[in-house]
């Protein structure tokens, strides 16, 4: 798999730290239940996900990557500021 990182340009998925699905964070005063799955619930999809990676071989950016779980097919890289690549 190829991650284009936006600061360095298409590298390959090893120079990559896998930071886990990016998921909406509940409202600080969201009640244990929101907190507990959270923190702890997680999916398993096949198909379409929105995932945190670290440049860890690069520049050290984060990177909120939009890929395909099955396919590793990448429709997107943004870094985690907002910038769109």
């Amino acid at each position: 798999m190829r991650i284009n990182c936006p600061t360095c340009g298409e590298r390959d998925r090893r120079e990559f730290y896998y930071g886990g699905a990016a998921l909406a964070r509940p409202a600080e005063d969201a009640g244990p239940q929101a907190w507990d799955a959270y923190l702890h619930l997680r999916d398993n999809p096949a198909g379409r996900a929105r995932e945190w990676w670290f440049h860890e071989s690069g520049c050290s950016a984060w990177l909120l990557v939009e890929r395909n779980s099955v396919t590793h097919e990448v429709y997107g890289v943004a870094l985690a500021d907002g910038g769109r690549s």
